[in-house]
């Protein structure tokens, strides 16, 4: 049975129940016999039933919607690549559902859920950590996903991002250059795949073209977010570092005030270079040096992506790398470049 045409009827009949027995069980009521309950989602499972949000007298007016999945909506890089989407989405009359999943994995599984509840007609997936439990929520959603920002390790899903490795390897030539042999690398979790296997590579493949040994206790994780980036600047001072590569915006926000703070002179006696340039990259003092990427790009062509697939048309690359440069500014030293 097409699941787009199951209805709470088919659920019903198949589990020999009323319709009423089935909204109950399917509204968490607790007034329902737990063995009736396991029939009831056995068969809504079996059918791969979805409630629709929109009324079924509604369906001959349905609008294309489209489930959009940001890890923080205070975070300015996803933000900018959320509106690369919506502004490519309103260009076909599409409605966005936007859903903050808060980097939790448990949250991200339950804000699918809710969206194919919602009977969305795609999803654009950003975050940074793709693992098994997405992994099988994606396969379960009938629907196609395009993953903006965001690398798969198995390249299942269709994706639009940049080659963060040698990006980030160009980023610390540029320290190695200026003389500094200790550079801070400055991540999130190290677990995630694209930290792990292209950021951290980029910055070893840059210190293995210069003689530079990879030193451990120059790797700094914590979240993307200003007061981890805040937090970490006392230890990074302690560390003897000279420099540091910041791979998230919001975090180099925080190292910079935080060393500043900690008496520290940016750029005299300590450069940084951060990963993003997001707006967050010109509000701090000095300005941040930074890797450019084509956020809003992203986002735009993600969605452009998702709607061929919609289409059912085919892509002709899966997996798009969009181009990435450098901007010079107050928190590296000029002369040394």
């Amino acid at each position: 049975m097409d699941k787009q045409t199951v209805t709470i009827y088919d659920v019903a009949r198949e589990a020999k129940v009323s319709m009423a027995t089935v909204s109950r069980v399917m509204n968490g009521n607790a007034n329902v016999k737990a063995e009736t309950k396991e029939k009831v989602n056995a068969v809504i499972a079996k059918l791969g039933y979805r409630p629709n949000a929109v009324a079924r007298g509604l369906a001959s007016r349905r609008t294309t919607t489209i489930g959009v999945v940001i890890p923080d909506v205070t975070n300015h890089y996803f933000a900018e690549l959320a509106r690369g989407i919506d502004d490519v989405a309103a260009m076909y009359h599409y409605q966005i559902i936007l859903a903050n999943s808060d980097e939790s994995n448990t949250k991200e599984i339950q804000v699918m859920e809710n969206l194919l509840g919602k009977q969305v007609d795609g999803i654009v997936f950003m975050g940074n950590i793709l693992n098994d439990d997405i992994r099988d929520e994606f396969k379960k959603a009938d629907v196609p996903v395009v993953l903006a920002g965001l690398l798969d390790e198995y390249e299942e899903q269709p994706s639009v991002n940049i080659e963060y490795r040698s990006a980030m390897s160009d980023a610390t030539t540029r320290l190695l250059q200026a003389g500094h042999t200790k550079i801070a690398f400055v991540t999130g979790d190290l677990d995630h795949y694209m930290n792990k296997a292209h950021k951290l590579l980029g910055y070893q493949d840059a210190l293995a073209a210069y003689d530079v040994a990879y030193d451990e206790k120059l790797v700094f994780q914590g979240t993307y977010d200003y007061q981890s980036g805040y937090q970490l600047a006392q230890e990074i001072k302690d560390s003897e570092a000279t420099a540091a590569i910041v791979a998230n915006d919001e975090m180099a926000a925080g190292v910079i005030n935080g060393l500043t703070d900690a008496g520290v002179n940016i750029p005299d006696d300590f450069e940084i270079i951060t990963g993003n340039d997001s707006k967050v990259a010109v509000i701090t003092r000095p300005q941040l040096s930074s890797i450019t990427q084509p956020i809003y790009d992203i986002g735009a062509v993600a969605m452009r992506m998702l709607t061929k697939l919609m289409n059912h048309e085919e892509l002709a690359v899966n997996n798009i790398v969009l181009p990435h440069g450098y901007v010079d500014r107050g928190s590296t030293k000029h002369d040394n470049m």
